[in-house]
């Protein structure tokens, strides 16, 4: 994605009046430091006075910023005012869509490059030591190391929306993978759950990991061997040993906390570094808070998502817990005696770069597809005001980050090109599209399969994928949602697009649009629950 930065003309010439004002003050103290001279002929002055210089700096520094306002507010054809002239409110209009959805994106949704860099820099050190700390420290547990315990490989994958060059707004939440290392004696027979008849739609993106033994080991002796490591980590299920995500996930807690206590003094000079369990939910997360004596440019608390994961091959990584999207509760459709804790979720993160990396080397330049990623995440975000906890957290379930990146790669790699193309200048009609693509598939053919394990996937694009996942059934990230929760999702989606420039208004849009802001009796009020009377 193409970044483009702008001159903040009301930071810059101030700042340009300030150091030439301290070289003109600097020129004057060295120049009277240096011992009397001789008197100028005809009493010419030796040098520029620094009142003429100051007067100088200060009138350009005026008539640029007339000339800014002139060309921004009373000019005709303004690009900020869709054409229109401003001499009087009654000549004032509704700037087009697309000038809207530019603004607003400047304004309020778009990442500084500058902070984000230093984010992800950030990150990368501190994930790095404390990955390098676990991976010296040996295994806690159930096996207090040996050639039977898990440990750290000893590298981190990045992942997410930060790397993939469309987070919004502030960079203060990453996700990090933590790759395993298993014992030699250990190897795995990972597969997926939507091979089997009784397993519900919902489910069809996790798996399960059985123990096997190693090529070229003996089935009696091995049994004997990796005992204490299937007691640790393992559970039993109709016979066979299953990996278990929720002992890993526990196992794999208590190592970050006595990995941070080793590495936590040596931190201390740059942030302050705490570490949230996420019990058998969530993985844990690691708080990175700057320190008091922190006088960099980007002073930025984050959140950091640690996820441990086990590699299947390819780049494609068996993570825990499962991401499930469904309401609450465990799972209701797991068949007759299989447990929840051994489910894992799978992730793709790899591949997924690769695809759009191989979307962007084809696009022409100016594609503004990752915009319109970034504008949807707003549209969301802007569609959950007004609603209650237990309504907004149904409607970020449904439209979550990786739903609507599904949207958008289903849309470029399957929809017909459009005629207009990606270009900037048709941003407006490129997001209609996409939002009327989510509904349909919210309402019409109910489903958004998977960019890398729907029906067909996207291989060629990404290379190779492991057997295991070319041989898992079609994952639909919709399934989990009966048809009443979609139709309120995509009513109050749709009313959302529509409704646009009265929600920027009311809820803070770009400043110059304050002057045809409602009144505050007709702006949106706090909903319980979905609207039902949306179209």
């Amino acid at each position: 994605m193409s970044v483009h930065y702008t001159l903040n003309l009301r930071v810059f010439w101030p700042l340009v009046t300030g150091l030439c004002t301290a070289f003109v003050c600097l020129y004057h103290v060295l120049r009277g430091s240096g011992g009397a001279r001789a008197e100028p002929p005809d009493g010419a002055d030796g040098g520029f006075p620094l009142l003429k210089i100051s007067v100088l700096l200060l009138l350009g520094y005026v008539l640029l910023r007339c000339r800014h306002a002139i060309r921004q507010r009373f000019l005709p054809g303004s690009p900020r005012l869709g054409g229109h002239s401003t001499f009087s409110p009654r000549h004032f209009q509704e700037p087009s869509l697309d000038i809207l959805l530019e603004s607003y994106y400047e304004h309020e949704v778009r990442l500084s490059p500058h902070v984000l860099g230093h984010s992800k820099a950030h990150v990368s050190r501190i994930v790095g030591e404390l990955v390098r700390a676990g991976r010296a420290r040996g295994s806690p547990g159930p096996i207090p190391g040996g050639t039977l315990a898990l440990a750290f490989r000893g590298d981190f994958i990045q992942v997410g929306s930060a790397y993939e060059q469309h987070k919004i707004r502030r960079p203060d939440a990453f996700d990090v993978l933590v790759p395993l290392r298993l014992p030699p004696l250990v190897a795995l027979e990972p597969r997926g759950l939507g091979a089997q008849p009784a397993v519900g739609p919902a489910l069809h993106g996790c798996f399960v990991c059985a123990l096997r033994a190693p090529p070229g080991a003996s089935g009696g002796h091995w049994l004997r061997d990796c005992k204490p490591f299937a007691e640790g980590f393992c559970v039993d299920v109709r016979g066979r040993r299953l990996l278990s995500a929720a002992l890993v996930l526990r196992w794999f807690q208590a190592h970050l906390q006595r990995s941070l206590a080793t590495v936590r003094y040596s931190l201390e000079e740059r942030c302050r570094v705490t570490l949230t369990p996420g019990g058998l939910e969530q993985p844990p997360t690691l708080h990175i808070l700057p320190c008091r004596t922190d006088y960099g440019c980007c002073r930025l608390s984050m959140a950091v998502r640690l996820i441990p994961a086990v590699h299947v091959g390819d780049g494609v990584f068996l993570v825990a817990p499962p991401p499930l999207s469904l309401p609450a509760g465990p799972p209701s459709e797991l068949p007759e005696g299989l447990r929840a804790d051994a489910l894992w979720g799978v992730n793709t993160a790899r591949q997924e770069q690769k695809l759009l990396g191989w979307l962007q080397e084809r696009a022409p330049p100016g594609a503004c597809y990752l915009k319109c990623l970034q504008l949807l995440k707003a549209l969301r975000d802007l569609g959950a005001r007004g609603l209650d906890p237990k309504a907004a957290a149904q409607w970020g379930r449904v439209l979550s980050s990786y739903v609507l990146k599904t949207v958008l790669l289903a849309v470029l790699l399957y929809e017909r090109a459009p005629e207009q193309g990606w270009e900037e200048a048709h941003l407006g009609k490129r997001m209609d599209q996409l939002v009327r693509f989510l509904r349909d598939c919210l309402l019409g053919r109910q489903t958004l399969f998977h960019c890398v394990l729907g029906p067909g996937g996207a291989a060629a694009e990404v290379g190779p994928l492991p057997k295991v996942l070319r041989e898992a059934a079609p994952v639909d990230l919709l399934a989990a949602f009966d048809g009443h929760a979609r139709e309120l999702v995509a009513a109050r989606l749709l009313s959302t697009w529509r409704r646009l420039p009265q929600l920027l208004r009311a809820y803070g849009g770009p400043r110059y649009l304050a002057r045809c802001s409602p009144p505050r009796s007709q702006r949106p009020q706090h909903t319980q629950g979905f609207p039902k009377d949306e179209p």
